[in-house]
């Protein structure tokens, strides 16, 4: 298969989907499955029991060296100096205009020594504007290739996964990760995820990645466990508002009207990054427009594009829309004039060429019993 810039990658965890009959389609440059048994029953497999997920394709850069922190402070918008060794910490890649280059998990994993994780689709993009941010005392690598990720989430993902590892997981507190073997193989396990659920991803050796994916379904069998695709992923994280780069947020969108203002860091200790001031007077004096959840009250799904009208006339677009398996209702994101933002607003979304009324509710949608 290939794209109009070539062929597309394939995970170390492709001929395993094949096997699996999974319905395999093009994203971000990859070969990817998203789909195995359906969208629903995987969707309520991770709500209910646990799901597997290839995530193989997002890029991995090591950060390394003296200067590692002061170099990633200046590049990041959240507070790098709060990371103990053996913590995670969501961020993102701040332009000057407030706007993400990308949005980033950092991973400490020893004194100088840090792990970014970033979206597929942007690895080239991201490696070149870090670079271009001068690294000094520190070395700027990309080690996308030296890791397979495996995504186990779920209510009974612990479960699971402890019966193939002796990593005390219930010791990984949320953002924490450990390192040890699962199945036999050296892995990092990180209790973080993408769906609104417990769970944990697991960086492994690309070489045995098919393995530690085997044995953790061998372990969940008759415990409700399900492969899960790409199309599951997305409407997992869009009931729990997980934002996804592309659509929720990008080059034109602050973080702060993107509501990532949480991970924009203005402390002393933090110094200057590109748009803190940009990103200082927006979380001081509120912004023209926000990123809100709204469920659709006429018949209709929205998706992503879909104009959406608010009752001053202003014309905006569905950056994000789905049937939310779970909820058993239609919801979706959407940026809406500040003003006309809060929870009860009413306002249409065109879905061809019929306009259908929407309703503005609190976010997330979903979210886990403790």
């Amino acid at each position: 298969m290939e794209t109009a810039s070539g062929p597309l990658r394939k995970t170390p965890l492709n001929a395993v989907h094949r096997e699996l009959s999974a319905k395999m389609v093009a994203f971000g440059g990859w070969d990817m499955p998203v789909e195995y048994s359906g969208l629903i029953s995987e969707h309520m497999a991770v709500r209910q029991a646990a799901g597997l997920f290839d995530v193989s394709h997002m890029g991995e850069f090591e950060v390394k060296g003296p200067g590692a922190l002061a170099f990633l402070q200046r590049v990041t918008s959240n507070d790098v100096a709060k990371l103990a060794v053996g913590q995670a910490q969501y961020s993102a890649l701040p332009l000057p205009s407030g706007a993400p280059a990308d949005d980033v998990i950092l991973y400490r994993r020893g004194d100088a020594h840090y792990l970014m994780v970033v979206n597929a689709s942007n690895v080239e993009k991201d490696l070149a504007w870090l670079q271009g941010q001068q690294p000094q005392g520190c070395e700027l690598v990309d080690r996308s290739d030296a890791y397979a990720l495996i995504a186990l989430q779920g209510p009974k993902a612990q479960a699971i996964l402890q019966t193939l590892t002796a990593i005390d997981l219930p010791g990984i507190k949320y953002y924490h990760f450990a390192d040890g073997p699962v199945a036999g193989v050296p892995v990092t396990v990180a209790r973080t995820g993408y769906t609104g659920e417990d769970g944990f991803e697991i960086f492994t050796p690309p070489e045995q990645a098919a393995d530690v994916w085997k044995a953790i379904t061998a372990a969940g069998a008759g415990q409700g466990l399900l492969p899960a695709g790409l199309g599951a992923r997305d409407t997992l994280r869009l009931e729990a508002k997980m934002c996804l780069y592309g659509n929720d947020m990008d080059e034109t969108t602050t973080l702060v009207e993107a509501g990532l203002g949480w991970i924009v860091s203005l402390s002393d200790a933090k110094g200057d990054f590109p748009g803190r001031s940009v990103l200082a007077a927006q979380k001081q004096s509120g912004t023209e427009r926000k990123l809100v959840g709204f469920e659709m009250v006429g018949r209709g799904i929205a998706r992503h594009g879909y104009p959406a009208i608010a009752a001053d006339g202003t014309v905006g677009a569905v950056t994000s829309g789905t049937y939310a398996p779970y909820l058993q209702k239609n919801i979706g994101l959407v940026y809406l004039p500040a003003a006309r933002s809060a929870v009860g607003t009413e306002f249409d979304v065109e879905i061809r060429g019929r306009r259908v009324p929407a309703r503005v509710i609190p976010t997330p949608f979903y979210k886990r019993a403790q």
